[in-house]
């Protein structure tokens, strides 16, 4: 297995860095369940060979990349392989929000509908873009009338004299004005090309960082993985989880009211869905086909250890751990995992390795 991979945006809470605790619990099970896919740090992690992997997301931009990413990386990669620039980096965003209902609609209404053109345009966005909120709808450029125009222009529209004129910016100013909204434009080749690897290189290169064998990585992981779009809990029922024999499921929430965060970090975002996993957890945790895991803030989850469940602490080291404003520095020592009672103790699980490598070796 390439556990090297990872996905090609960023992404808050992202549990790569701890992928491989997480797989040392639970172990070479039949089914694995991942209802918060996200970036799919932990599934892109797994040690040993996957078999039957059903993942989920309610973000329709996310559902929407890993979907058509399986489908045709090719596309994607066409799609993503662009300059970045910030006049085509507003348009996208504009654009790609307009189609978000009806994204999420068709994801949800379809098990095999992707759009390439999409998941290409966000993926480039979701790496130039600067903080979080690509998609969100907020930004200073949005449509209006069909045209892209700066957010203040259409809130001015009807004033008269008393509008504030923004699209002629420095008309009048000759050389003096400053040209800010086409980026690198006019460098030629010597401009930056940033966050996609070889994006804006032309013939996608060969090699470990080129973007079109970035994306046939990924696809060839996904091949066989079910990607789900819609509640979290439509994926955690006994059809797809016990049904198929020992079952792990990574369960990686937002985070909720007591994480103390900004209460939009993510597209589909929700300060109250951690309180309704944690009771499933309790619920399903004392089956021993079940080994699940769930990932909160020290203070989020206390409550499953009166339930045998045991947690392991450790330490972000990027997205929301790195925010500015001075929580996200403080929260990333508050990160933790709690196991439920069947998961494998670490001793049990390296020896199991052990038994892999011997069956591969005859």
């Amino acid at each position: 297995m390439n556990v090297g991979l990872a996905a090609p945006f960023p992404w808050f809470g992202g549990k790569r860095h701890v992928s491989s605790v997480v797989w040392d619990r639970f172990g070479d099970v039949q089914s694995y369940v991942e209802p918060f896919f996200g970036s799919g740090a932990v599934l892109l992690g797994r040690p040993t060979a996957p078999q039957l992997e059903t993942v989920n997301d309610l973000d329709g931009y996310v559902a929407n990349f890993w979907r058509a990413l399986q489908a045709d990386p090719d596309a994607v990669a066409h799609h993503a392989d662009w300059p970045a620039n910030e006049a085509d980096l507003h348009a996208r965003h504009s654009w790609l929000t307009a189609q978000r209902e009806t994204l999420l609609a068709r994801l949800c209404g379809a098990p095999d509908f992707c759009d390439a053109k999409i998941a290409g345009w966000w993926v480039w966005g979701m790496a130039v873009w600067i903080g979080g909120g690509f998609c969100s709808g907020d930004g200073p450029w949005i449509v209006h009338d069909g045209m892209l125009v700066r957010r203040e222009s259409a809130d001015n529209a009807g004033r008269g004299v008393k509008r504030q004129i923004v699209h002629l910016g420095d008309a009048g100013r000759g050389v003096k004005r400053q040209i800010v909204h086409l980026g690198d434009a006019g460098q030629g080749v010597q401009r930056k090309r940033v966050h996609l690897g070889d994006a804006g290189q032309g013939d996608p290169r060969i090699g470990e960082c080129g973007i079109l064998d970035w994306m046939r990585a990924l696809a060839a992981r996904l091949a066989r993985v079910r990607i789900c779009c819609g509640d979290w809990s439509r994926i955690c029922g006994n059809s797809v989880t016990v049904a198929h024999g020992t079952t792990a499921v990574f369960l990686d929430p937002p985070y909720s009211d007591v994480a103390d965060r900004e209460a939009a970090i993510y597209i589909e975002d929700s300060l109250d869905v951690a309180h309704d996993v944690r009771a499933w957890c309790v619920e399903w945790g004392g089956n021993p086909l079940m080994r699940i895991a769930l990932c909160g803030y020290v203070g989020e989850h206390e409550a499953l250890a009166e339930h045998g469940w045991t947690p392991h602490f450790w330490t972000a080291h990027g997205g929301y751990a790195h925010l500015g404003n001075g929580r996200g520095k403080e929260n990333r020592k508050r990160e933790v995992i709690w196991f439920s009672p069947h998961c494998l103790p670490v001793e049990a699980r390296h020896q199991q390795l052990d038994l892999l490598a011997l069956e591969a070796e005859s």
